[in-house]
């Protein structure tokens, strides 16, 4: 069992830039289970959306086309914390953003389905 809870949203102009973060409640890279962690948003009315992903090592990254360029995923296995940098914010990219992770391996970090635990959700509210 791994619990998420993530921080960092909040309300920002467009242009402008946060920081989630995902503070997991055990260890995401071990010895004997590791995992993979991805990054998901969802507004009212929509299926969730991938974001961006990263393999248990880091090694691995993958973001979704529209995100590219502007966000990057990162993790501190020592910290069991994973991050979403985002910069050069757009109204578009309002949504509750929720972190996610399952078990290293697998099928692809890419689709909410493979993922066996989630957080509870930030709220990123970007203004134009």
């Amino acid at each position: 069992q791994v619990q998420l809870v993530e921080s960092g949203g909040g309300l920002v102009q467009a242009g402008g830039s946060l920081r989630l973060s995902c503070a997991a409640s055990r260890r995401i890279l071990g010895r004997y289970i590791s995992y993979d962690m991805g990054w998901f948003r969802q507004t009212p009315g929509k299926e969730r959306e991938f974001v961006a992903a990263i393999t248990s090592s880091g090694s691995k990254t993958s973001y979704n086309d529209s995100v590219k360029g502007r966000f990057t995923i990162s993790r501190d296995n020592a910290e069991n914390t994973v991050y979403l940098q985002m910069n050069n914010l757009k109204a578009e990219d309002t949504a509750v953003y929720y972190c996610a992770a399952k078990p290293a391996g697998g099928y692809s970090g890419n689709y909410a389905t493979y993922y066996n635990y989630w957080g509870q959700g930030t709220q990123v509210t970007v203004s134009s």
